[in-house]
């Protein structure tokens, strides 16, 4: 009796463990959902409105047949209320869920696309400007830089009916950051929510504590005021532009907004709602583009990427006139060249040594050698329409004897033979090197708009390196090597785990540099510079510490230093194919490396031919490359010659071209 006792309490226990887990996977929200959100603006054919109204606006008619098209098609409206409910695990979102938003409070939104919610029986958000709100009826509203009547835009009372209906939930949109903020010396304007503020009459930046400060009065403000007026405090952040940071996302979420909306086409993920990506529904979309964008969105985007690669040196001047006509080349260039990425340099090396002497951006660490690099990354977004990745190095800083961490350097066993470094570089063993590159990086996110990092050739460490005593203390109580660089290298075995553990302690120094980057760009993607020997020769793996297998999985790009003069090849062309057939043969490696051609022969001096520049890429592109560059260029002097390369790296043909 008693065996059967317990085996049936054993059965119960088995039992009531299934019922656990069920309740588990049962409760537990999907790490991403099926959540389409869409982004639209205003509609065309509001009433009372001057047809030169630059806002973004859809068709009203255009608009109920894209409503028509989602209900058709099975899309499932959803509210807020529904996003935070499956967040929480009380219910999952419908299959084919849809999240409607309209930014800038228009007054169209009532007119015209409140009755097509109760007609199709649809939720939206409604994104509110509170400067534009509270100006008074009889004034104007200044858009951007014009002034529009206060009529183009909803009143309360209007505001109040649709939300009591239960279809619209008012957000955020900012009380006063849909705006341009001086954000540099030179005057550009730049979205108010991400810039820091620069005030010519003092010459300063505004501090880490005055930026969030200013930030979070500005949430407040228009949270309090939308609660005063509708009854109910916004849950939803809407970025102006789409442009936010990690400090920004913080702030909404302590002022109520756990829920923030970009303009990021990306998947939704239903337990980090604190930046959800939305579709862009642009000005004057039809249903024939609007059914273009749902069936493609999330689609992976296989974009050919084209690089010049730039010296911000041969930028700066100290007589500022000069240096502007230095910019104006540079621009006219890039956008004659018709590239869709540059890869510009943020740091200061006059010498051409490699080393980093000072920073074109302001600091905590390292001289200023001219507040730059924001502005020249700014006009190539914006004047040349390219994507910028900044230029860093990732080790070698320059820095004065009497720095607390100017002997905090790699160094090499005695066995190597002496005066073969080519850069004086930090010990990427020591954690107060990284906090101090880490803040560098982490300095420029803060003070400029850009896309990417590309992270300079000088992340290596040769078969000697690292001697250093962080370096020796790391490999014996970290790694279980001996500290004795010798020892590890008469012993096969430990000599290829050492190497293998310095690569992968290299990706990971500048992955904690891109997190710190992340905190203000958190959408910046990475390349990394490798150079081709490691390619070429397996081997070279352990004298650089670099690995194409371990750069596939910590960066987006592989910038290849493809440069067959540099490497003493005595045949380039044959080089160039050997070199992309053995990248060709690594699983996924073509589509993530960037070649980079070499547009000056160091050897002599000399510039390499634009005929010879453009038959080596067109011998790339015929060898299965679609991701290709050159540095450097010579905008003063045009070299390479655009006549000459123009045709093979451009991705904007001119019409005659067609």
């Amino acid at each position: 009796m008693m065996s059967k006792l317990k085996k049936r309490s054993g059965c119960q226990v088995i039992i009531s463990c299934w019922w656990l887990v069920i309740f588990l996977l049962l409760s537990t929200p999907p790490a991403s959902a099926d959540l389409l959100v869409l982004s639209y603006h205003e509609t065309d054919h509001a009433l009372d409105r001057r047809r030169d109204f630059k806002a973004m606006a859809v068709d009203t008619s255009e608009l109920a047949k894209q409503f028509s098209w989602l209900k058709e098609h099975g899309d499932v409206s959803v509210s807020i209320d529904d996003l935070l409910a499956a967040q929480r695990g009380e219910h999952p979102l419908p299959d084919k869920a849809v999240l409607l938003t309209f930014d800038d409070g228009y007054r169209g939104m009532y007119q015209q696309v409140y009755p097509l919610l109760r007609a199709f029986d649809f939720h939206a958000v409604l994104a509110l400007v509170g400067r534009w709100q509270e100006t008074p009826l009889a004034k104007n509203v200044l858009y951007g830089s014009d002034l529009v009547p206060r009529n183009y835009f909803l009143r309360w009372d209007e505001i109040r009916e649709m939300v009591n209906s239960g279809r619209v939930e008012v957000a955020s949109h900012s009380y006063d950051l849909h705006n341009g903020i001086y954000a540099n010396p030179q005057g550009n304007s730049q979205p108010a929510a991400v810039a820091r503020r620069y005030t010519t009459k003092t010459g300063h930046y505004e501090s880490d504590a005055q930026y969030r400060q200013r930030i979070r009065d500005d949430l407040q403000r228009n949270s309090d005021l939308i609660a005063l007026k509708t009854g109910v405090r916004p849950r939803v952040m809407v970025w102006p532009y789409g442009a936010y940071n990690r400090a920004t996302v913080d702030i909404a979420r302590d002022v109520g907004m756990p829920i923030t909306l970009t303009l990021e086409d990306q998947k939704v993920d239903i337990k980090n709602l604190g930046s959800v990506g939305r579709l862009l529904i642009g000005h004057g979309s039809n249903l024939e583009n609007f059914v273009w964008q749902i069936n493609n969105h999330n689609k992976p985007r296989v974009e050919p990427v084209r690089v010049m690669h730039l010296d911000l040196d041969y930028v700066y001047d100290p007589d500022p006139e000069q240096q502007g006509k230095n910019l104006g080349k540079l621009l006219d260039r890039v956008k004659a060249m018709g590239v869709n990425t540059v890869y510009l340099q943020a740091f200061a090396d006059p010498d051409g040594d490699g080393n980093t002497d000072a920073l074109y951006f302001p600091n905590r660490h390292l001289p200023v050698r001219a507040d730059l690099f924001n502005r020249v990354a700014w006009q190539l977004r914006t004047r040349a329409g390219v994507k910028v990745y900044a230029w860093l190095p990732v080790l070698a800083y320059d820095l004065p004897p009497d720095h607390p961490l100017a002997k905090v350097r790699v160094t090499a066993s005695s066995s190597r033979k002496p005066g073969t470094e080519s850069y004086r570089r930090l010990s990427p063993f020591n954690q107060q090197a990284l906090r101090f590159v880490g803040d560098i990086y982490e300095d420029l996110a803060k003070h400029a708009h850009f896309d990417g990092l590309i992270f300079h050739d000088d992340a290596y460490l040769d078969d000697y390196e690292d001697a250093s005593q962080w370096a020796l203390s790391t490999y014996q109580q970290q790694w279980k090597l001996p500290a004795d660089i010798k020892a590890i290298r008469d012993n096969p075995e430990l000599f290829k785990r050492w190497s293998l553990r310095k690569t992968e302690a290299l990706a990971l120094w500048t992955d904690a540099l891109t997190e710190r980057a992340r905190l203000y760009r958190p959408r910046i993607k990475t390349a990394r510079n490798m150079y081709a020997a490691v390619i070429m020769n397996p081997e070279a793996e352990t004298w650089f510490s670099q690995s194409m297998e371990i750069f596939l999985k910590h960066y987006d790009y592989t910038a290849v230093m493809a440069m067959p003069y540099m490497e003493k090849a005595k045949h380039p062309e044959a080089w160039l194919r050997k070199l992309v057939e053995r990248i060709a043969m690594i699983p996924g490696a073509l589509d993530k490396t960037v070649f980079e051609l070499q547009s000056v022969d160091w050897r002599s001096g000399k510039p390499v031919d634009g005929a010879t520049l453009a038959r080596q890429m067109r011998l790339l592109q015929h060898n299965g490359v679609i991701n290709f560059g050159y540095y450097p260029d010579d905008f003063i002097l045009g070299r390479p010659a655009i006549e000459a390369i123009r045709p093979v790296i451009s991705l904007k043909l001119t019409s005659e071209e067609n």
